[in-house]
């Protein structure tokens, strides 16, 4: 951004707004938030439906909740896909509660289940800005973007892309990911309907090559943010280790502290195996974030908690629709509201 832009930035913020537009603005954010929150509900019906209907069941007849409900608990939750350890670690939970309190009924487990959740959830976001990044002036961004081919990496670059134009970022995409020609023509087309620009090399290219590229050319033109698609191979761990390894030593001589993200890209809806690519791409490389996709058409969005609990990595992202718009900043507050409804 330069001087101009800067300025003109400030004399708009400056000129803006009476009451009435202030009033206009406000009443445009709030059919925006609510518009925003029944698509993530809908989003995880599913989900929710799933989960919600096993818990009926569970409690059905039931005054108090005594070892047989938590059994029954315990076993809703492994099949919702939060995983053992998490499972484990929510039922212990209320145990002690149950000890501590003496006694618990049924209906007030919803709300304990809903606090203890939120509680495993970890976020990335400290701002709404930019979509969640620290972006800074005058040096870019740079997100290395990691995942299995198939998990939603390339549509999660386009349409972090597209929110991040939209919100007057300058965008550069490396097509790193030189193992399949259709991820490099597929991030193309992303990136065209985005607004951003893609740095590429022919198929074969050494991928550490395209990244030095792409980062050459963010510099020299005033990029903001950077992302950067890598292949998603795990056939064999040391292979991708040592490839993760060689694009993240080629960025920092670019850039001295890139990458400044690696974001990793699961798909929801394959349960467990999730769990396993986390283990595989979290011993490979340092993973700094998540993004779960595909999480409206699944009723595997328990994947969520477990993850985020037993990695201790902040979700970024979540994907509830194939839409440019509807990849969301993860709001952990937010997702329990879906899941369970708002609290009265």
């Amino acid at each position: 951004m330069g001087f101009f832009d800067l300025f003109k930035k400030k004399k708009d913020s400056a000129e803006a707004t009476t009451p009435e537009q202030q009033a206009v603005e406000a009443k445009a954010q709030a059919a925006e938030a609510q518009v925003q929150k029944e698509e993530l509900e809908e989003g995880l019906q599913k989900t929710k439906t799933g989960f919600f209907s096993k818990l009926a069941r569970a409690v059905a007849g039931r005054s108090t909740v005594d070892a047989d409900v938590l059994d029954d608990l315990e076993e809703v939750l492994i099949t919702s896909d939060v995983g053992v350890e998490t499972t484990v670690k929510i039922i212990e939970s209320i145990e002690a509660r149950i000890a501590r309190d003496k006694y618990m009924n049924t209906s007030e487990l919803n709300a304990i289940l809903r606090d203890e959740i939120a509680s495993l959830l970890e976020q990335s976001h400290s701002s709404q800005q930019d979509f969640g990044l620290e972006v800074k002036e005058g040096t870019p961004y740079v997100m290395m973007v990691v995942g299995v081919n198939g998990a939603g990496k390339t549509t999660t670059i386009g349409k972090l892309a597209a929110q991040l134009t939209k919100a007057g970022r300058k965008v550069y995409i490396g097509a790193a990911d030189t193992f399949r020609a259709a991820a490099i023509d597929q991030l193309a087309v992303w990136a065209e309907r985005a607004g951003a620009t893609m740095i590429r090399q022919e198929m074969g290219s050494d991928p550490a090559s395209v990244a030095y590229d792409t980062l050459k050319s963010a510099v020299a033109n005033g990029a903001d943010v950077v992302l950067i698609d890598t292949a998603g191979r795990l056939h064999n761990k040391i292979g991708l280790m040592n490839e993760l390894t060689k694009i993240r030593n080629v960025m920092a001589k670019v850039i001295p502290d890139a990458p400044h993200e690696v974001m990793l890209v699961l798909d929801g809806s394959t349960g467990q195996n999730a769990f396993e690519q986390a283990r595989q791409f979290t011993q490979a490389t340092q993973v700094t974030s998540l993004t779960i996709t595909k999480l409206d058409g699944t009723a595997k969005g328990g994947v969520v908690i477990g993850i985020s609990d037993q990695f201790h990595i902040p979700v970024r992202y979540i994907g509830i629709g194939e839409g440019i718009d509807q990849l969301r900043m993860f709001d952990r507050r937010q997702f329990v509201d879906a899941l369970f409804g708002e609290q009265k």
